[in-house]
């Protein structure tokens, strides 16, 4: 059958979702969204790829996804209408989808595109209030309320010595499965002075990928020393350990945004996308040889 690999733009406010990925009898991102798409498009069934899978409670501002449908099937969905069908489709996925759920775009892909595995990186954003005067009741459900005063520039320094490519063993859920080795290229706390995010204390996350629960454990690490429990050099210590310690907490979802996926040019697009399944196929046979309780990536 002929298809047309259509691309998702979306965002969604995860607090009232059971995290993106289908599972029975609980309320998901990818089953809203995919029974929608079947809905709008007259489809018994199809399959939605996303860039990143995000956990329970985890929100999304730059979220990506693709799906193939027939071409017969895109070519229909203009109708009578003299609008195109990618703006038909936005219009119509309004219509159905959630208040908690938008699709910002909808475009036909660049043949190559892979949501998942044509990204180049993943970039989040926690944030976290540990000001009682700045709490913002408003923003509950996408702020951490933190309880003590953190020393914002103490966890930028413990947060240093975490970039690069490392086995992240110690920072991810452990299961059977794939390999835990990412390259984390931004780790940064900053307590901005001006703008939205005035006064909290923030960090910015960016990777070519992330394990299950990376960011909220890398966090988690970052608040014992910014509270003073820990010194600096014990999120470094946990990394080169390859363990997770029962003392590193992973904070709550809520205060965790997917704020941006990368990809590179259009003719980059196929080369990028072989490139990064021959690299994970690689890890993990080399992961589950080191190690067979290596974590699964869920990214």
């Amino acid at each position: 059958m002929n298809t047309v690999r259509l691309r998702l733009d979306l965002a969604y406010d995860g607090t009232r979702f059971a995290g993106w990925a289908v599972q029975p009898a609980l309320r998901t991102v990818q089953g809203v969204l995919e029974e929608a798409l079947a809905t709008v498009l007259h489809l018994d069934h199809l399959r939605v790829t996303v860039a990143g899978r995000t956990d329970a409670g985890v929100h999304a501002r730059g979220q990506v996804a693709h799906v193939d449908v027939p071409v017969d099937t895109w070519l229909a969905v203009p109708g009578r209408s003299s609008r195109s069908a990618e703006d038909v489709l936005v219009t119509r996925l309004g219509g159905l989808l959630p208040p908690d759920v938008v699709a910002h775009r909808v475009s036909v892909a660049h043949p190559g595109f892979d949501a998942r595995f044509s990204a180049l990186r993943r970039r989040y954003v926690y944030r976290v209030c540990d000001d009682a005067t700045l709490r913002d009741p408003l923003r509950r459900s996408h702020v951490l309320w933190h309880s003590h005063q953190l020393d914002d520039e103490a966890m930028d320094a413990a947060a240093r010595a975490l970039l690069g490519r490392h086995d992240f063993a110690a920072f991810c859920r452990p299961r059977v499965g794939a390999t835990t080795i990412r390259t984390l290229e931004v780790l940064t706390w900053q307590r901005p002075v001006d703008g939205p995010d005035a006064g909290l204390v923030v960090a910015h996350v960016q990777a070519d990928a992330f394990c299950h629960s990376m960011v909220r454990a890398l966090v988690g690490a970052s608040l014992a020393v910014g509270e003073g429990r820990r010194q600096v050099r014990w999120p470094a210590d946990l990394l080169a350990g390859r363990q997770r310690d029962p003392g590193n907490v992973v904070v709550p979802a809520l205060g965790l945004t997917l704020e941006e996926v990368t990809y590179p040019p259009d003719d980059e697009l196929a080369d990028r996308a072989e490139r990064t399944r021959a690299i994970r196929s690689a890890e993990d046979v080399d992961s589950l040889r080191r190690d067979p309780d290596a974590a699964v990536e869920t990214c």
